[in-house]
């Protein structure tokens, strides 16, 4: 143990070998040939090991400083210390000499380490002064030093190879820091070379493009793709573009001057002003304003559907009106109604998304038709923002592109299906687009201008306004399509299907043709083959009979005269049946009306009780609020026996069962009350229900019949199916003025307040007091 003067070095390691100059003043008063012991230091906080190092010589430095040169000869361990007279610290130093035995590890670790800095030194573009002072060093505690010299790596792990006093750990430790060192000098390496290559290739591409434009130049040929600064000056010219749009075209055109072809963004810009100037912006249909003339059209095309006819008509009229009296825009508003969103809601197959045809052709406008069923991404109605890779307009901006005119008619097809997730909700993008007040001045993404979207007719189709959005419906104009009488679908059958579905068999009609029909046999087909609101089950049934005709007729047969006998031969027995008198000839058994998806439909409500706990069975794939409807029935019937003549025996020791059937098709919706409580009190009095009776409404604990929705919907449910007389509440009188007259005049309506009043219409007359006894 030697004790020695403690040297701190502050933020640096001096390493065994290594020879390094300090100022005299951080060293004190030493001697030639003394030794110090120099301990790193950092934050205050010492090493536990030190260099003991050599006094060579004193020095002066470039700035007249006087230093002290110390060399690096072994590692050393501070123990105890004192204080000397001069104010200096000496220490106690254990003195830890390099072991210099080697065995196998040692020389494999010697070996990589060797590899690893040499390729080090390669990759730093060593000169083999390097290599030739590595070679130089026989020891492997001294090599293992070496990585001590290196400037990459931290203090903290210089430390550590300081401190590690075992060589086979220190050479291990080495290693890892050289290979560390060379991982980031070969990660260095490549992303020089990428870079360097890519700005090769650029600059090769710029050359070619040089070359390139010389070689047209000489040629006396364009550009070839029309995306030259002087082509779009032309085409910015010739498309009669707003100013507003016209200074955006011209910033764009500034930009894709001055990044010059070789840019990447070039691309980007030229797809940007192709779109802006491929928008119509001066082009519009010239309309025809003549209401006569539109009528005549839409009669044409569509049987029935007068609502829509209608207003169409109203729409013209007012325009027609408008223009020919010379008022001015400005005093009607920005938009002066023109922005008009009529929206069609009505079950598949009623001919919502046709009549949009129908409707630009009647105006003698563009039709486009955007289908948003299942659409998710706002950006589908927007546009993405330009910062996107790939990005492209709405599908707004492309409609009017498609259209050719920035006044088409647009259908937005389904748009009760249009969902919401993580990417938007395009519902709310629609707001914009479909409100009056604002789609003069509505801004997609990618063009970022303002479009004018005032002049276009939209039109909307949906299933069920239920899964609209409230603020959406709000900015819509609905007309219901509450589907089609017996005798409009016999209509639409002859002067449209039947000849469609002819002409696509290949066959001719007509007096003189290979098929003639009888509005007979198309009845049948209607009455007994189909049972819809719309027409398109209609339009199959008629596409199989005409393929089963041509069939015949290819086989050799003459023309066909289309009959009863040929309906059933060719479309089998008969699929829709009337079965109201069957099944409610038994008590227990009435007769209801609901709204689906698929528009309106009878259902059967059968009730039964049994003996056992008391309590209430529901069976029918019943939701919540029907389930409800059959508790109410229920807890009527009991608190009003006595005036229904029921005795309180019928309800002791009894449970009863309320069914309806088709099990697998889900039922909801508050429609059935009535309809529920007057199978309870068939089936407690022994008195049927009458079997022409269809009954619908919602009913309360003390007996009152509540308005329900859809009674055009159900009525001609009704009729379809062959019943007379039709239960509705009192508060839908007024509903019943929407029923076609020539369907009305077959019906006899009983609006009702109360349950009894139903109860007094739907059920037979008691038969004698014995047979309600036994009931009961």
């Amino acid at each position: 143990m030697t004790e020695l003067l403690l040297v701190p070095v502050d933020d640096n390691v001096v390493f065994p070998g290594m020879t390094v100059v300090i100022p005299a003043a951080e060293v004190g008063p030493v001697e030639a040939g003394e030794q110090v012991l120099l301990v790193p230091r950092h934050e205050g906080t010492f090493a536990g090991v030190g260099t003991v190092a050599d006094v060579s010589e004193r020095t002066r430095l470039p700035n007249g400083v006087t230093a002290v040169q110390l060399t690096g000869v072994g590692r050393g361990r501070a123990g105890s210390g004192r204080t000397d007279d001069d104010g200096r610290l000496r220490v106690d130093v254990t003195e830890h000499p390099d072991a210099v035995e080697r065995d196998g590890r040692i020389r494999e670790l010697e070996t990589t380490y060797r590899a690893v800095v040499e390729e080090v030194l390669e990759l730093r573009g060593d000169d083999g002064r390097g290599a030739a002072f590595l070679r130089g060093i026989d020891e492997p505690g001294a090599l293992a030093d070496t990585a001590g010299w290196a400037p990459e790596i931290p203090y903290d792990e210089k430390v550590s190879l300081l401190g590690t006093l075992d060589v086979r750990e220190r050479l291990e430790l080495a290693l890892r820091l050289q290979r560390e060192r060379l991982a980031e000098l070969q990660v260095r390496k490549s992303l020089r070379e990428d870079v360097e290559s890519g700005a090769a290739k650029q600059q090769r591409e710029y050359v070619l493009r040089r070359q390139l434009e010389a070689i047209r130049k000489e040629l006396g040929e364009g550009s070839g793709d029309g995306g030259s600064g002087d082509d779009y000056r032309a085409k910015i010219a010739e498309a009669g573009v707003p100013d507003h749009v016209r200074e955006q075209a011209e910033r764009e055109l500034a930009r894709l001057e001055r990044t010059g072809e070789q840019s990447g963004e070039s691309s980007m810009i030229r797809t940007y002003l192709d779109w802006l100037l491929a928008l119509p912006w001066s082009q519009r249909s010239e309309e025809q304003l003549d209401p006569t003339a539109a009528r005549g059209v839409l009669d044409a095309d569509h049987t029935g559907l007068e609502d829509v006819k209608d207003r169409i008509v109203e729409y013209l009229a007012v325009r027609k009106l408008r223009r020919d009296r010379g008022v001015e825009e400005d005093k009607l508003g920005s938009n002066s109604g023109q922005g008009t969103i009529l929206t069609l809601v009505g079950p598949p197959g009623t001919g919502k998304t046709s009549i949009g045809e129908s409707v630009a052709r009647a105006m003698g406008r563009q039709f486009v038709r955007m289908s948003l069923g299942g659409v998710r991404d706002e950006a589908e109605i927007r546009g993405h923002r330009r910062t996107y890779v790939g990005a492209l307009p709405g599908r707004l901006v492309r409609a009017l592109r498609d259209a050719g005119t920035m006044n088409p008619v647009i259908l937005l097809d389904e748009v009760d299906k249009v969902g919401a997730d993580w990417r938007g909700d395009p519902s709310a993008a629609l707001l914009e687009v479909l409100d009056p007040a604002q789609n003069h001045a509505f801004r997609d993404h990618y063009l970022d201008v303002e479009i004018d979207l005032s002049q276009v007719v939209f039109l909307a189709t949906a299933n069920q306004m239920d899964t609209i959005p409230g603020p959406l419906l709000d900015r819509m104009e609905v007309i219901s399509f509450d589907g089609y009488t017996v005798e409009e679908k016999v209509a639409i059958a002859r002067d449209h299907l039947l000849p469609r579905q002819i002409a696509s068999a290949g066959l001719t009609g007509g007096p003189d043709g290979d098929v003639t029909a009888g509005e007979s046999a198309l009845r049948l087909v209607v009455s007994e083959y189909t049972r819809e609101s719309g027409v398109r089950q209609l339009d199959r049934s008629l596409g199989k009979l005409t393929r089963k005709i041509a069939t015949e007729i290819a086989s050799g047969s003459g023309t066909v005269v289309v009959d009863t006998d040929v309906v059933r031969r060719h479309l089998g027995r008969q699929k829709v049946f009337t079965e109201s008198v069957e099944r409610t000839a038994v008590p227990g058994v009435a007769t209801g009306m609901a709204v689906t998806s698929a528009g309106g439909d009878v259902l059967f409500i059968e009730a039964a009780s049994m003996t056992g706990d008391e309590g209430l069975v529901l069976t029918g794939q019943l939701g919540d609020v029907m389930k409800e409807s059959a508790r109410i029935a229920l807890s009527w019937v009991r608190s009003h026996a006595a005036e229904l003549g029921i005795a309180e025996e019928a309800f002791a020791g009894k449970s009863f069962h309320v069914h309806v059937p088709a099990g697998a098709i889900p039922k909801d919706g508050p429609s059935a009350g009535v309809t529920m409580a007057t199978a309870l009190v068939s089936l407690l009095t022994g008195r049927p229900v009458r079997h022409t009776v269809a009954m619908t409404g919602e009913l309360t604990l003390q007996g009152r019949v509540l308005p329900i929705g859809g009674v055009k919907q159900k009525v001609l449910a009704a009729h379809a199916a062959g019943l007379t007389q039709i239960v509705v509440p009192e508060r839908n009188r007024a509903d019943l003025d929407d029923v076609p007259a020539d369907v009305a005049a077959q019906l006899q309506f009983h609006p009702s307040m109360t349950i009894t009043e139903v109860l007094d219409t739907a059920l037979e007359p008691a038969t004698d007091p014995a047979a309600l006894e036994v009931a009961a």
